[in-house]
């Protein structure tokens, strides 16, 4: 079972945003299967976590673009609220491979929360700009 299943109210109308989306759920979800089976490969579960490290920061980077090419005024407050989710997700990769830390139920929930409140609230709040603009 997904922690956190695929839905249309992840869907921006971006289809490259939302791609990326779909690839940072996917991979919450593997790392939750991982999480889930009787005897976790801890080398699984680092490759996970560097993917969606390496899937966040690339998403990150397509949105500031996003916002340049068309004027998003509020890209600062946007940026801001995500950079705490990059620090977050940099000390669990980091205490994973390096100080052999478990990834826990509390750091599960608050991947599959921050990610839920970045689509559906931070990004929520560009997309109709961006639709507007219609400069994908």
């Amino acid at each position: 079972m997904s922690l956190m299943p695929w839905n249309e109210q992840l869907v921006l109308g971006i289809a490259t945003i939302d791609e990326q989306h779909r690839c940072m759920v996917d991979r919450v979800n593997e790392l939750h299967a991982e999480l889930g089976q009787a005897t976790p490969n801890r080398k699984a579960i680092g490759d996970i976590l560097e993917s969606l490290v390496d899937h966040t920061m690339n998403h990150f980077i397509v949105e500031e673009e996003l916002f340049k090419r068309n004027g998003y005024t509020e890209s600062a407050a946007h940026i801001a609220d995500r950079n705490g989710f990059t620090d977050k997700i940099m000390t669990v990769l980091d205490k994973v491979q390096h100080d052999g830390a478990e990834v826990g139920k509390d750091t599960m929930a608050q991947l599959k929360d921050w990610l839920t409140h970045h689509i559906t609230v931070a990004d929520k709040a560009y997309a109709p700009f961006i639709n507007a603009k219609g400069v994908h």
